[in-house]
C-alpha cells in the first residue's frame, strides 16, 4: 500500500472514530454538561467527508477556485475548533470545581479573562505582512497554539488538586482533559518536526495520526464505561480551600450597606448636650413626685 492510501484510510479511519465518539458522547448525555465538547465533536464529525468531497471540486471547477475554496474552508474549521476548545477548557475547569461553588465563580471569572489575554496576545503576535492568505493559516495555528497551552495548564490543574476536589481519574472532566493534554502535547512536536517534513505522507505524518487515533479510542472506551458518582467533597473547617472557598463566595454578594461617618467634636457636643438635657428633665421629674 502506497503512502497515499495509507494517510486516506487513516482519514477514514478517524471520521468513523469521531463519529462513533459522538455516539457515545450524546448516548450518556454528556452534551448537558459539556456543550461546547459536543459542538466540536459535530464540526469534526462533519468536516471530514466535508473536506473530502471539496477535494473532487478540481473535477468541475478551475484548479485556482478548488483551491481556494478548501483553503477557507479547512482554515476556518481550524479556526473555529481552536475557539472551541477555550470554551471546553472552560467546561471542564467549571464541571471540576463543582463541589466548592464559591472558587468555581471566581475561578471561571479569571479562567475567561485568562483566554481573553491569550487570544490577544496570540493576534497581536501575527505578522500580517504575508502575500496572498497567507496570515489566515498563521492566525488560526496561533490561536491553536494559545488553546494547547491553556489545555496543558488545565490538566496540570486538575493532576495536582483531584485529590482535594475528590474528583476520580474515571471523571469526564478528568478525561476530557487527559486526552486534549495528548492531543496538545503532539500538536505541539508535531509543529516543531513540520520544518524538517514538510510531506503530508512522510513517517511522522503517521506518527501524529495514529496518535489522535488512540486519543480518540481512548475517549470511546472512556466513555463507553459507567461514570463513577463523584463523592462529595468534605473540607475540615480549618481547610485553605474552605475559607478560600468561603471567601470566594462572599465577593459579589449585596449586603444591606451602612454609611459611617466620622465623628467630630462639634458633633459629640450636641449629642452631650442632648443627653445633658435628657437627665436633668428626668431629675426634675423624679424631684417633683411626692
Amino acid at each position: 500500500m502506497s503512502a497515499n492510501n495509507a494517510m486516506s484510510v487513516l482519514s477514514a479511519i478517524e471520521f468513523l472514530m469521531w463519529a462513533a465518539l459522538g455516539f457515545c458522547f450524546w448516548k450518556k448525555a454528556l452534551y448537558r454538561r459539556f456543550p461546547a465538547m459536543a459542538v466540536y465533536l459535530g464540526l469534526h464529525a462533519v468536516a471530514a467527508p466535508l473536506f473530502t468531497g471539496l477535494l473532487y471540486l478540481r473535477l468541475v471547477l478551475s484548479k485556482r477556485t478548488a483551491f481556494e475554496v478548501y483553503y477557507f474552508s479547512y482554515w476556518a474549521v481550524y479556526l473555529v475548533s481552536a475557539i472551541l476548545l477555550f470554551f471546553i477548557c472552560m467546561e471542564v475547569f467549571s464541571n471540576a470545581l463543582e463541589a466548592v461553588p464559591g472558587l468555581k465563580k471566581l475561578g471561571t471569572l479569571a479562567f475567561r479573562w485568562a483566554a481573553i489575554a491569550c487570544i490577544v496576545l496570540s493576534l497581536a503576535s501575527v505578522s500580517y505582512q504575508h502575500s496572498g492568505h497567507g496570515y489566515i493559516a498563521q492566525i488560526a495555528n496561533t490561536v491553536m497554539r494559545s488553546a494547547s497551552v491553556m489545555e496543558l495548564c488545565l490538566l496540570a490543574f486538575l493532576a495536582l488538586c483531584m485529590n482535594a476536589l475528590n474528583i476520580s481519574a474515571l471523571d469526564s472532566a478528568f478525561g476530557l482533559s487527559m486526552g486534549f493534554g495528548l492531543l496538545a502535547a503532539n500538536d505541539f512536536i508535531q509543529s516543531l518536526t513540520s520544518s524538517i517534513h514538510t510531506s503530508l505522507t512522510a513517517p511522522w505524518q503517521f506518527v501524529y495520526q495514529s496518535t489522535i487515533l488512540c486519543v480518540i479510542g481512548g475517549w470511546i472506551a472512556f466513555f463507553a464505561l459507567p461514570e463513577r458518582v463523584r463523592k462529595p467533597v468534605l473540607l475540615p473547617a480549618s481547610s485553605l480551600i474552605f475559607r478560600w472557598n468561603e471567601i470566594a463566595t462572599a465577593l459579589g454578594h449585596s449586603e444591606t450597606q451602612v454609611a459611617l461617618q466620622t465623628a467630630n467634636s462639634s458633633l459629640l457636643s450636641d449629642v452631650q448636650q442632648v443627653a445633658d438635657r435628657i437627665f436633668a428633665h428626668r431629675t426634675e421629674s423624679n424631684e417633683s413626685q411626692p
